[in-house]
């Protein structure tokens, strides 16, 4: 019988191979409260929150509701639906399972505040800073809170706390909004530049600024950074506006139709927009084409005052009477203590023949604008015609008076040959004829946001005005309302208005 070949040595087997050394057998078991973290995210980021849920609540099911990413997850989801108050509970079971983590408590004194409750989420704000001293986040929505209590000192020192933490922007921006809100506009404008040297392309600081030297009346400056605002972001409706206010101003309409037109492919349903187009073409001598923009102007912001008041003037110009004090009444309502408003109504009025309610709109009109030289004079002018002639000559001497403490080369030429007429007049006692409808120039008081313009109106018995305002109003935040000059012959009036917005934040 033959031998078998012998089995080569390294063919030998010794036994099963030797593992690497500390190598796991297998994968390591996860926690039953963590396990499915990760598909919770996943489904989270992608915003399929339906099967999210359904996963959260297999989840808590399995960790017997100990699994702290789930409940955190349904809370955010919870507060994006808007239920601010179920979101809060949920964060608060967060705090609970784990009071180490300063982003639970961070999370419920962001809900804290959608809830308006800013004194409970300024302590739970503090409460997260022992266990993390160094996040600017949580000194920055403490100033904010102080902000909405009108603790504005408090609000200052935790933002300029939380910038020495972190440059960022959102801090920089409330903190120029608390020094608007303090009408310390230089200091807004310094805290601004700072920003805009550590984030150069941020395109609300950059509008911010244009708009505010919009303001102060800069110009260059304005035109500057809206422009580059524009450059980064060619459809920034707040800079095209503001560009376009400036347009408007200078009587280039044309200019101003173009970029209202970028505007409003973004934004069709902006009431500013259509105003400022429907004073476009007031400007432009297209009466019916204004008061249809101005329409639907007021159709999207039905209590918008200026808007009224711009509609009642058109129709002044247009001669409609009585359309026009229905429009003026309307912005009365909403705006009871200013003083042009009366004025214009009591333009209407006179035209309408009710001489006792003129009087008293006049009356109400230098009450509540007694510096107001247009408003002075024209009333003068109307009792006298109804033959007061004692009302009138009291009412010029006032006028005078307002007129010797005015800066001279703010008052037009025409104004002026009024004055020197109508004293005329009133010392032969004379019949006063109306050469030319007279015109009055008068400024809008400050909107709650800012916003800067100028309203020209008309008045009985004035000729016509100097093209620029006597004084000029600092812009406010959210509408631009344009006003211009009325001529009843018809012609353009001189058309002054600037829009600016600090957007909230």
């Amino acid at each position: 019988m033959s031998e078998k070949p012998p089995i080569p040595a390294e063919a030998k087997s010794t036994g099963p191979p030797a593992m690497p050394p500390n190598r796991p057998r297998k994968a390591p078991e996860l926690p039953a409260f963590e396990r499915r973290n990760w598909l919770i995210h996943l489904h989270y980021i992608r915003r399929e929150y339906d099967r999210c849920k359904i996963l959260i609540k297999e989840q808590l099911a399995e960790s017997s509701d100990m699994c702290e990413y789930a409940y955190y997850v349904q809370a955010l989801i919870k507060r994006q639906e808007g239920s601010i108050q179920e979101a809060l509970e949920l964060f608060q079971t967060c705090a609970l399972l784990n009071s180490g983590n300063a982003n639970n408590l961070k999370q419920v004194a962001r809900c804290l505040f959608l809830l308006a409750r800013h004194k409970a989420a300024i302590d739970v704000y503090h409460e997260a800073a022992k266990l993390n001293d160094s996040d600017w986040e949580i000194l920055h929505n403490i100033g904010v809170c102080h902000m909405y209590m009108q603790n504005f000192t408090k609000a200052k020192e935790s933002l300029e706390q939380a910038l020495t933490i972190r440059k960022n922007d959102l801090s920089y921006i409330m903190l120029a909004k608390i020094y608007l809100m303090e009408k310390n506009v230089d200091k807004a404008l310094d805290v601004l530049n700072d920003a805009l040297k550590i984030s150069p392309e941020n395109i609300e600081i950059l509008t911010t600024l244009g708009l505010l030297y919009l303001r102060v009346g800069d110009y260059h400056k304005s035109f500057e950074h809206l422009g580059n605002s524009m450059t980064f972001d060619s459809s920034n409706v707040k800079a095209i506006l503001a560009s376009g206010s400036m347009m408007q101003q200078h009587q280039d309409f044309d200019v101003a139709l173009s970029k209202y037109r970028i505007a409003s492919d973004k934004h069709p349903e902006s009431p500013a927009l259509w105003n400022n187009i429907g004073m476009c073409f007031f400007g432009k001598k297209k009466f019916v084409a204004a008061i249809s923009c101005l329409k639907r102007a007021s159709y999207f912001a039905p209590f918008e005052w200026k808007i009224l008041h711009n509609l009642g003037l058109v129709h002044l110009t247009m001669e409609q009477y009585a359309s026009a004090f229905h429009f003026l009444s309307a912005a009365i309502n909403f705006k009871p203590k200013y003083g042009p408003l009366f004025s214009l109504l009591a333009v209407a009025l006179s035209n309408l023949n009710d001489n006792d309610n003129a009087i008293e709109a006049y009356k109400q009109a230098i009450k509540y604008d007694s510096n107001n030289l247009f408003t002075q004079l024209n009333y003068a002018i109307f009792l006298y015609k109804i033959d007061d002639k004692r009302g009138a000559a009291n009412a010029f001497k006032a006028a005078e008076a307002l007129r010797d403490s005015m800066d001279a080369s703010k008052i037009s030429r025409d104004v002026l040959d009024t004055f020197k007429t109508f004293g005329a007049i009133l010392q032969t006692g004379q019949s006063y004829k109306k050469s030319e409808p007279p015109v009055q120039n008068q400024e809008p008081a400050r909107p709650q946001h800012p916003i800067r313009q100028t309203i020209q109106s008309p008045a009985p018995d004035l000729p016509t005005p100097p093209s620029h305002p006597v004084g000029e109003q600092p812009p406010s935040y959210d509408m631009v309302m344009k006003q211009s000059v009325l001529d009843s012959r018809k012609d353009v009036m001189e058309k002054r208005g600037r829009q600016g917005a600090l957007p909230p934040i």
